[in-house]
């Protein structure tokens, strides 16, 4: 057996073969890109590559050799293709955003629907981000609010899309790839829930507790605990469970809200702060019609789906590796009518005209299916 410096330098030696090749073959790609640019043709090609694999891999019996080649060219490829997808983004060959630069929103007079009613946590987030003389009101739904957009009764739109307890509202997700609108802002809020009652309530006399269902996974513990045996329901929103109680004025019932709607709603805090997490805090986004972003813009949310194959969406988040894009989240939402098929939500950072994000839009629009850019804010 050699020794192992000796094998160490044999590998050294193919590493310094392998390097000239793969710098050889990479100025071949950038022969290909320069033709296909000037005869408008795409860059990806999945029938060559797929024909070439089958070649290289034909007549291997190792099932590990065969993967690990197939694995090998198919890497070597895709860095060719974001290659000439770089080389597409400098000659001004970009994927069309759609989306406007502006220097700063004007907020001045504007009207905004938020879902629930007064004493909601998204009329929090609206104030805070637009000022507690903004024009607003509110409706039964999410989607409510989308179609009050859409429908120009609104200029912006308050949603909650994350907890940091109880994670990613879907359904808002699903509303953001149905709709043609735009993210443009964020407000991170603080919940603090409260368990409310009537004032002749106690905390033994409670048997039933309204709210909305993320309020209610966000104190599961506290009701598992604290008030094992009581019946929870489920209501659309943490405002409208006080209201039930006041309308109901039944002391075995309680809401689970925030303890502004004590007040609102001539209820009483029977016990506060009971979020099983006390970091508890959510993230809203500010959605609007126009297609717009400001220079000064950090996060850019996308979402798309991918053919049902193995090693797509590995291929996909290499984009954002190979051009320095962090990624801050991915989820998947179930396609409707197509079973096991999905559509992915991404956030990352950077902005619309930032020359990394350019390039990876380019090979996103041609490696994806529906690329939908939902905003950069």
């Amino acid at each position: 057996m050699e020794d192992l410096t000796q094998i160490r330098q044999n590998i050294d030696d193919v590493d310094n073969e392998l390097l000239s090749l793969f710098k050889k073959r990479l100025a071949y790609s950038c022969d290909v890109a320069e033709y296909k640019i000037a005869h408008n043709r795409p860059v990806m090609d999945k029938a060559r590559e797929e024909a070439k694999i089958a070649h290289l891999t034909e007549g291997v019996k190792d099932s590990f050799m065969e993967i690990g080649i197939r694995e090998f060219f198919s890497l070597i490829m895709s860095i060719s293709r974001k290659k000439q997808y770089q080389m597409l983004a400098e000659r001004g060959i970009r994927t069309d955003t759609g989306f406007t630069c502006v220097g700063s929103f004007n907020l001045t007079g504007v009207r905004v629907v938020y879902q629930g009613v007064e004493g909601a946590y998204s009329q929090a987030a609206t104030n805070d981000f637009f000022g507690k003389d903004v024009d607003s009101f509110h409706v039964a739904t999410w989607r409510d609010a989308m179609d009050a957009l859409r429908e120009k009764k609104a200029d912006y739109a308050v949603l909650p899309i994350e907890n940091s307890t109880a994670g990613t509202v879907s359904q808002n997700l699903d509303l953001l790839s149905e709709y043609d609108c735009a993210i443009i802002g964020e407000e991170i809020l603080k919940i603090d829930h409260a368990l409310l009652g009537t004032k002749d309530a106690t905390f033994e006399s409670i048997k039933h507790v309204y709210s909305h269902p993320q309020a209610l996974m966000q104190c599961a513990s506290f009701l598992r605990c604290d008030m094992d045996g009581v019946v929870t329901t489920q209501v659309e929103n943490t405002a409208l469970a006080a209201q039930k109680v006041k309308e109901d004025n039944d002391p075995t019932e309680a809401a689970i809200a925030g303890s502004i709607n004590a007040s609102l709603y001539d209820l009483q805090v029977i016990k506060s702060s009971i979020q099983d997490e006390k970091d508890n805090e959510t993230r809203f986004i500010i959605v609007s019609a126009k297609k717009i972003f400001r220079r000064d813009a950090c996060n850019i949310s996308i979402c798309f789906t991918l053919p049902n194959q193995e090693g797509s969406l590995y291929g996909i988040l290499t984009h954002f590796a190979f051009n320095g894009i962090n990624m801050s989240r991915i989820e998947s939402r179930p396609l409707k009518g197509r079973p096991w098929e999905y559509r992915f939500f991404v956030d990352f950072e950077g902005n619309l005209l930032d020359e990394g994000v350019i390039n990876a839009l380019v090979g996103l629009s041609c490696e994806t299916d529906d690329l939908k850019i939902l905003g950069n804010y």
